[in-house]
């Protein structure tokens, strides 16, 4: 039996990794405006812009969701940990050196390669490595303190040059790349080896009904986390003014208030999802609370950009249950497609932005931003609520099995 330090290993390596991977992922919306402008953008154009060069990133996401998740369960959970965080760390270091925005743009999307292996490896790993009346803590531990990096990101990109920002990214990436070398592969992977089993077959998630609607109900219920930061929070900037906030709102700051909250809120998700014994639960919980949240950061008119800053932070505690979002995708299916679904639900979810981004310039040729983020986020909570209701309760699931 592996040593206390050893059991936990996987933890913390993981939780560091998260931290900057979420660094990277948000800095780009923190130093949107200033980076633009240095690059020749015109105000009238930093909306639009910004919105490309995102979906760059998400849709790299996409692709590294599947790719990274495919190779976890082909090839080894470590062999994500470790391809992953090398290419985003290099794709950070490139970004100090745009000089263009087709660059710019093929940056992103490379780094959204790399950022995309992550979150599901470790949550994979440490799900089949920790026993499982601690993995639930586990998971909610990699969550709270890998969103911490967004607050670093904000910090970062009001302390040094957007260029130094991106190009520290990497150096962290290349630092905890080295640390990694001390990890060992997942018990339950290499027991799976010794078997007569399909390995990330990707195609396994769509040729079973049930097995599908599981898949698809296991990303739905998480896209609100990410209505909540790809476009209130990124384009609050603009939404503000709508609200009659009565000075300047800097999405940097927005970004540093929410994660802020997110952190507390993925602790407080996880360890109350152990304690109560229940996944759904809080679900439920934190769903209802995002709903609130929504309506309310999209009603409150004339609040001041210190106020608006807190509710970034309470709105941002509501969306606190992407840890348990990506444990319950986890426990939903078999050593054989976990890290394939662990590692491509959360990146189908910060995909989503690109259909939210769409959805939002389409809908504000007639409607205020306001409305429109309403509007649009008034059908991803029913849709979220929907695809929960499908899904079955799997805290204390017993994970040592094969989907066949």
């Amino acid at each position: 039996m592996r040593s206390v330090s050893k059991l936990w290993l996987p933890v913390a390596v993981g939780a560091m990794g998260y931290f900057v991977d979420i660094y990277d992922l948000v800095l780009f919306s923190i130093v949107r405006v200033v980076s633009l402008k240095e690059l020749g953008i015109a105000d009238g154009e930093l909306l639009s812009v910004g919105v490309l060069l995102l979906n760059c990133q998400m849709v790299g996401m996409l692709v590294g969701g599947l790719l990274w998740g495919i190779l976890g369960d082909k090839k080894g959970r470590l062999s994500v940990l470790f391809g992953s965080i090398f290419l985003y760390s290099a794709a950070n270091i490139a970004n100090g050196f745009v000089n263009s925005i087709e660059l710019y743009a093929l940056l992103r999307f490379v780094a959204g390669v790399g950022l995309a292996g992550e979150l599901g490896a470790a949550v994979t790993l440490v799900s089949e490595t920790l026993p499982r009346n601690l993995r639930g803590y586990g998971t909610s531990l990699i969550a709270g303190v890998g969103v911490c990096g967004a607050i670093f990101a904000g910090l970062t990109g009001d302390m040094f040059h957007w260029r130094n920002a991106y190009i520290l990214g990497g150096i962290l990436g290349l630092f905890l790349l080295i640390l990694r070398v001390s990890m060992f592969e997942s018990g339950m992977y290499l027991s799976m080896l010794e078997k007569s089993a399909r390995k990330g077959d990707i195609w396994m998630l769509f040729n079973n009904k049930k097995r599908f609607s599981t898949y698809l109900s296991c990303i739905l219920i998480g896209v609100p986390i990410w209505f909540v930061v790809g476009i209130l929070i990124t384009f609050s900037p603009e939404i503000t003014r709508e609200l009659g906030v009565t000075g300047p709102v800097a999405a940097g700051r927005g970004i540093m208030w929410c994660y802020g909250g997110l952190a507390i809120g993925d602790i407080t998700s996880g360890f109350l999802s152990q304690r109560l014994g229940s996944r759904k639960k809080i679900l439920i919980w934190f769903l209802v609370l995002t709903l609130l949240c929504i309506l309310g950061m999209l009603f409150s008119f004339g609040l001041t950009p210190e106020q608006f800053y807190l509710f970034c932070g309470v709105t941002g505690f509501a969306t606190g249950y992407w840890a348990i979002f990506v444990t319950v995708a986890a426990e939903h299916f078999g050593t054989n497609l976990r890290s394939t679904v662990a590692t491509s639900v959360p990146n189908f979810v910060r995909g989503s932005v690109v259909i939210l981004t769409f959805a939002f310039e389409w809908s504000h040729r007639s409607l205020s931003l306001r409305m429109s983020a309403l509007w649009i986020g008034l059908v991803v909570m029913a849709v979220a609520f929907l695809a929960l209701s499908k899904l079955r309760e799997t805290h204390s699931t017993d994970l040592n099995y094969l989907d066949h």
